[in-house]
């Protein structure tokens, strides 16, 4: 009986580290976490649905100096991948959800296709602690590469990279 008393507390830690529910990060080489979200229409968008594309998924915010930036190289971006299989999916975590990236837009004349966290599940399914944070998901739903900070993504650089992973 002594034995177990004294085994008791690392029991209740192993039992308490295999009942955990945390989501580990998202990582390269790793299957993309699925996720559904809406867009600013309201239209529903799940990741695992665009398997045949190169996706770009793009965790940003208004509130974000880096995020601002970085859209308007991102709207480049995709006028530049038009009519490949290619998606870009921003994902706001703006807590005052559609109507504050709508105001943005608005105010700004900036425009992305934006899917809505406001819920930050999504976030925390990728393991996002920052904004800008970026995900590049290859054609089979795997991730080729995480990028944190905020990035020139009409660079010729990325669109070689990018048009290298449309062609594997």
């Amino acid at each position: 009986m002594r034995k177990f008393v004294r085994l008791l507390p690392l029991l209740i830690l192993l039992a308490l580290l295999g009942c955990s529910k945390e989501q580990k990060p998202a990582v390269q080489g790793n299957p993309a976490p699925d996720f559904t979200l809406n867009t600013l229409k309201g239209e529903v968008v799940k990741l695992s649905d665009l398997k045949g594309q190169v996706v770009l998924v793009n965790f940003w915010a208004t509130w974000c100096p880096p995020c601002r930036e970085e859209i308007p190289s991102m709207m480049r971006l995709e006028a530049a991948m038009a009519g490949k299989p290619f998606k870009m999916l921003c994902i706001s975590i703006d807590d005052g959800g559609p109507v504050a990236v709508e105001d943005f837009f608005r105010k700004t004349g900036f425009n992305l296709p934006t899917l809505m966290d406001t819920d930050k599940q999504a976030s925390k399914l990728y393991g996002v602690t920052g904004v800008p944070e970026t995900f590049v998901v290859d054609k089979n739903g795997v991730i080729l590469k995480k990028v944190v900070g905020g990035v020139q993504w009409d660079h010729p650089d990325v669109i070689a990279y990018l048009n290298g992973a449309l062609a594997k």
